[in-house]
């Protein structure tokens, strides 16, 4: 095996290692502080932690990954998020679980966005969107079996934070095998100007950053308050968790294919495409919530279309980037992300709240036919990297 593949294959166990710990963190603190009477609104806004945390590391760390290079970047996130894995069970608190989470929300961005920046540099052009596919895809897949780990609260409390920080040890070991790696060095004004940088990557890829945006909104939005609105419809509770794993395993099946479709037809077409179908799907499905398995029928077909927008954006981003601005490219990505996953409950609670009449999946399908229209009128595609962009 070249080295090449080597360095693939172990970036790819890191990420799905990070998945399946924010996977497994999301339900079971909530199952943890629902038991012991937390209130729901204390509740959920601990949850903000993760995403606040990378906010708040994002403007701090493009200059130590220029500096330092991708592998001590990803042994510093790893290793943050171990040790606040293993600090959950020392001691219950609302305030004190709230600053763990907010370090893991650091560690996986520093994490994330070395990995990403490492494959959107190294990868050939031609098979970018397969790569960046197969590491949305190892994320996804963690994030879905994150979940199972909660029933092991029944043995003790602890346990599955032990598992978790184990398996993110495993993995976080696996990185000293890697030869150390730095992005393309900048040059003239965009040395300089850090403002520089952002404005320019900004100005060239930000309507990449819809991607990202519209699939942290929806992961936060549906997760978070679907289950809301599904109940207040009489859904039975059961049958919630199926509508939304229906939605994950939609965009984990055709993950790898959309990403490969977009190398060979580009991907600006792809996430069009995909926007406008599970707009199409999502305002179909408001009017079928008379039948639970219709719905959980068309989350499956939703996430087929828009569940692999993440990873689409980071390489449409990478079309459209110059390769010296792709850690800002990603960078900015992530923080797409991050305020995608903090728009959408802020959004859906506010519609739940005062729009009573119309389905809760009118505002996800608005949305999207949104995205659709802004990547049909203000969409490049550019091959290459080539500094030439066409309409």
């Amino acid at each position: 095996m070249d080295y090449s593949k080597k360095r693939f294959i172990i970036l790819v166990i890191i990420v799905s290692i990070s998945g399946f710990s924010q996977g497994m963190l999301l339900p079971l603190i909530s199952i943890i502080f629902e038991r012991d009477g937390v209130s729901s609104a204390l509740n959920g806004l601990n949850a903000t932690g993760l995403y606040i945390g990378t906010l708040l590391v994002s403007p701090f760390i493009e200059q130590p990954l220029r500096k330092w290079g991708y592998k001590p970047i990803i042994l510093v996130g790893g290793g943050l998020v171990f040790l606040a894995l293993m600090a959950f069970p020392l001691w219950k608190s609302v305030m004190f679980w709230y600053v763990l989470r907010l370090l893991i929300g650091v560690g996986d961005h520093a994490l994330h966005f070395a990995t990403q920046t490492w494959l959107t540099s190294t990868t050939a052009h031609k098979s970018l969107g397969k790569t960046m596919a197969i590491y949305g895809l190892s994320f996804s897949i963690g994030f879905a079996v994150g979940p199972l780990m909660v029933k092991l609260i029944n043995i003790t409390e602890a346990l599955p934070f032990i598992v978790s920080s184990v398996l993110c040890l495993l993995a976080w070991a696996f990185v000293f095998f890697l030869k150390n790696d730095k992005p393309e060095r900048l040059t003239g004004d965009l040395q300089a100007k850090g403002w520089q940088r952002y404005k320019t990557a900004i100005a060239v890829g930000w309507v990449a950053l819809l991607g990202p945006f519209v699939y942290g909104f929806l992961e936060s939005a549906l997760n978070a308050l679907f289950p809301v609105y599904a109940l207040r419809k009489g859904f039975s509770i059961s049958m919630i968790p199926i509508i939304l794993s229906a939605f994950t395993f939609g965009g984990i099946f055709t993950q790898v294919p959309l990403g490969a479709l977009g190398d060979t037809i580009g991907r600006r077409t792809v996430l069009m495409l995909g926007s406008l179908g599970g707009s199409l799907i999502f305002a179909i499905a408001s009017f079928l919530e008379h039948s639970q398995l219709a719905v959980a029928v068309a989350f499956f077909l939703a996430g087929t279309l828009v569940g692999s927008m993440f990873s689409l954006g980071i390489t449409y981003m990478a079309d459209l980037t110059p390769k010296e601005l792709l850690p800002t490219g990603n960078l900015l990505c992530g923080i797409g992300m991050s305020i995608g996953s903090l728009t959408g409950p802020f959004l859906g609670g506010m519609y739940l709240e005062y729009v009573k009449n119309y389905s809760f999946l009118l505002l996800v399908a608005a949305l999207l036919l949104m995205v659709t229209l802004v990547l049909l009128l203000f969409g490049n595609q550019q091959k290459g990297n080539s500094g030439i962009l066409t309409k």
